[in-house]
């Protein structure tokens, strides 16, 4: 399955001052396996030491953080020698060993020509006991396939290249074809494993069953925060976040039974664990979006939208399968696929606005700069429905010349309106 992150691993390898690069992201999302393709095709020979499988490989990091003593043990473990100028040292599960991830900047400054590269989830925690050697490594996140990598996983090429194609060059056939293919992916979601089985079977109950697999997984990590909060306040959250989405998050509303404290730590995990992630309400009178966050206002998409589905317990159903699925969940499903793949296109953080006064209420479901410019998004069925809170925010603010409206039409615009109409699929070349 050809990835995202192989554009980060090229250019990572082609950088002559590379520093170790840290690959980050939730479990299950094709970390391991695009690197090691990645080590397989670019270098002479791929050495891969994976700490959650040999965790007593942990001590060669702790007995002092020399980089050339730590390579020649590993030599020894993997019974090979490791050429530092024509091959790849792969750590996989790194967060197994705090150690490991504190000795990378010695590996930089010490034996800067070693092609270097680690992978993990829950890094988070293993930081809790380490300083992180900022400044001395690289990182890249990954996230679950996006609906580009999706089209290509099902070979579907051709309708992949109109989605890098100038909008009014897609013909009302390929517009349909790609709305079809959206729908399937609306269902099936970006968990490769979940991906991978549905290219063979085509069977929507056997990506489900799949789907609940992985969930129960992420739920037998809960084990790894022990201590840290209430497993079954955690789960609890869990499920609420995925039937939140869509909607303005309150931490009463996410577990019953459970104090408040101990519900917004379960939340922050689930945050750190990268099962969650969320949107932060923002005022675009200007930029760095990031510094007009509101602490008090933030909403919640999930990991990957098959997932969701999984967790928000839809049945897929032949009425479904005729839907349009902009409206399923009140359009949740829509949300949660915008969100999705602002994140894989490599935002860093999501924003949305919100107004809140005594008599209405205002909100815009996503908010992104991009060449110094700020845009903000609605997610609706179509250029009819009603665009209140776009109209009201781009009154508001003079600095935001234009709206995004993601619908499941094909583009127009309404200049007077400073309106633009984009297919949906379109929203990761919106953004890049």
């Amino acid at each position: 399955m050809e990835r995202l992150i192989s554009e980060k691993l090229y250019s990572w390898k082609a950088n002559t001052d590379r520093k170790p690069l840290v690959v980050r992201g939730a479990r299950q999302v094709g970390k391991t396996y695009s690197i090691r393709e990645f080590g397989k095709k670019y270098y002479k020979n791929l050495h891969i030491i994976d700490l959650e499988r040999d965790p007593d490989l942990g001590i060669i990091f702790k007995k002092n953080k020399n980089p050339k003593r730590i390579l020649t043990e590993l030599e020894i473990f993997l019974n090979n020698k490791i050429n530092i100028n024509s091959d790849l040292l792969f750590i996989d599960e790194i967060q197994n060993s705090p150690e490991a991830l504190s000795s990378l900047r010695y590996f930089y400054e010490e034996i800067p020509e070693l092609n270097l590269i680690t992978a993990g989830s829950l890094i988070e925690f293993a930081l809790r006991n380490i300083s992180f050697p900022v400044g001395r490594i690289e990182m890249a996140w990954m996230y679950p396939m996006n609906f580009s990598e999706f089209l290509l996983a099902l070979n579907k090429n051709v309708l992949h290249n109109y989605l890098s194609q100038p909008i009014d060059l897609i013909s009302d056939t390929a517009h349909d074809s790609l709305l079809e293919e959206l729908r399937k992916y609306f269902l099936i979601g970006g968990m490769p494993e979940a991906v991978k089985i549905f290219t063979r079977t085509e069977s929507f109950i056997d990506a489900q069953r799949v789907q609940t697999n992985l969930l129960d997984s992420f739920k037998q990590d809960f084990s790894k925060y022990a201590g840290r909060t209430d497993k079954r306040c955690l789960e609890e959250v869990l499920l609420a976040s995925a039937k939140s989405v869509g909607k303005q998050t309150k931490y009463s509303r996410l577990a019953e039974n459970f104090s408040a404290p101990t519900i917004k730590n379960a939340y922050h995990l689930l945050l750190k664990a990268k099962v969650i992630n969320k949107v932060f309400n923002v005022d675009p009178s200007g930029l760095p979006l990031g510094g007009n966050t509101s602490l008090k206002n933030f909403k919640t998409i999930f990991l990957d939208i098959g997932l969701l589905n999984r967790a928000s317990e839809l049945t897929i159903t032949p009425d479904l399968l005729n839907e349009d699925l902009m409206n399923v969940y009140e359009g949740a499903l829509a949300e949660q696929f915008v969100g999705q793949e602002m994140l894989a296109a490599g935002l860093n953080e999501l924003y949305f606005w919100s107004r809140n006064a005594k008599n209405s209420s205002a909100e815009v479901d996503y908010v992104f700069s991009k060449n110094n410019k700020i845009v903000p998004i609605e997610v609706k069925k179509g250029p009819s429905g009603k665009l209140k809170s776009m109209h009201l925010l781009l009154n508001k603010y003079s600095n935001i010349k234009e709206g995004i409206v993601l619908s499941s039409e094909k583009y127009s615009a309404i200049a007077e309106q400073k309106l633009k109409f984009i297919p949906i699929y379109l929203t990761e070349n919106l953004i890049r």
